[in-house]
């Protein structure tokens, strides 16, 4: 029996610090601004660093840190990033029976890193989502939770699947989605979403999910909690909330110098699962916990560099608390 079994991606990541890429700004980038370099010429980098990245084996090595017993479901391609992957994972204490190995390559991503912290990503998604409803040890996932990071590929339409096989075997749910899951027909999410115990969004999802303004905070939890009976985890870049149905948590994100932001919000879910679990259900706990863990990833660069180990001392921040 496993404590928590993760769902999601495993990548191998590749990171760039340079100070020679500039900022453009101009109505065709998505975000308002864009990085340019010069073309066909070589560009100098500072520094390269090799890590593992993805939602599935980032929340298991905070899992495995915190003193969990677990175990990775996903897939790698039969390639040297493959068996990189699932050497660090057994070196964290991650059971890695559950990986399949694809004939695509292994996910990567590529990442350039800035003076200032900000990172753009060229990223291959690979092996991942080759993963297949067949490929899982359906009868070998016995497990107190899941936790499922956004799933891609074949698995991205089927994830309630494994939703409802954890709600038949009394598997406790920890959910973060992506766009594809959030993209489903709105009736067929909320009967998933009926059965998850903690959902994690961002409030620019959560807006989108429930067709609520992205200012109107205490109505988005409204709509969220008529969604999801559980937990509902909402994060921003100034700070994380949290409801339980009857109070808003609301926990201030510290100022720190930030290296390096991958993997930051893999690091504040399972940080706040670890908590939640932990405590048995205390949710100022687990949000201490969750942002620990989130800004110890925000000073180091790659995704599991930084995370916290179990008994580890952190700083606390402030949180407080409102009726809805």
């Amino acid at each position: 029996m496993y404590d928590i079994i993760t769902f999601g991606s495993a990548a191998k990541d590749i990171f760039l610090k340079t100070d020679k890429l500039k900022t453009a700004s101009g109505k065709g980038f998505v975000t308002g601004k864009g990085v340019c370099f010069n073309l066909g010429s070589k560009i100098d980098i500072e520094e390269i660093f090799f890590s593992s990245g993805g939602g599935g084996t980032n929340t298991a090595a905070t899992f495995a840190n915190q003193g969990f017993k677990v175990a990775y479901c996903g897939a790698v391609g039969d390639d040297l990033a493959g068996k990189e992957i699932i050497e660090e994972l057994d070196g964290f204490g991650v059971d890695t029976n559950f990986i399949i190995k694809k004939e695509k390559p292994t996910n990567h991503s590529i990442i350039f890193i800035d003076s200032k912290g900000e990172r753009t990503a060229f990223v291959y998604r690979g092996a991942s989502g080759e993963l297949k409803k067949q490929d899982i040890s359906w009868k070998k996932l016995q497990a107190k939770w899941f936790y499922i990071a956004p799933l891609s590929g074949s698995l991205c339409s089927k994830f309630g699947e494994i939703i409802d096989f954890a709600y038949k075997n009394k598997i406790k749910v920890a959910l973060n989605p992506g766009n594809c899951q959030l993209n489903l027909p709105i009736k067929r999410l909320e009967k998933i979403l009926k059965k998850v115990d903690i959902l994690f969004l961002n409030q620019e999802e959560a807006s989108f999910l429930t067709k609520v303004p992205y200012q109107k905070e205490k109505e988005i939890f409204k709509k969220l909690d008529e969604f999801c009976p559980g937990i509902v985890m909402m994060g921003n870049s100034k700070r994380g909330v949290a409801s339980d149905g009857k109070y808003i948590y609301y926990a201030e994100v510290p100022k720190i110098k930030v290296l390096d932001r991958t993997g930051a919000g893999d690091a504040g879910n399972s940080g706040f699962v670890s908590g939640f679990i932990k405590s048995k259900g205390d949710i100022e706990y687990a949000e201490q916990l969750g942002m620990a863990n989130n800004v110890s990833c925000l000073k180091k660069i790659g995704a599991k560099t930084g995370l916290l180990k179990k008994n580890e001392k952190f700083g606390k921040v402030k949180i407080t608390k409102s009726k809805i």
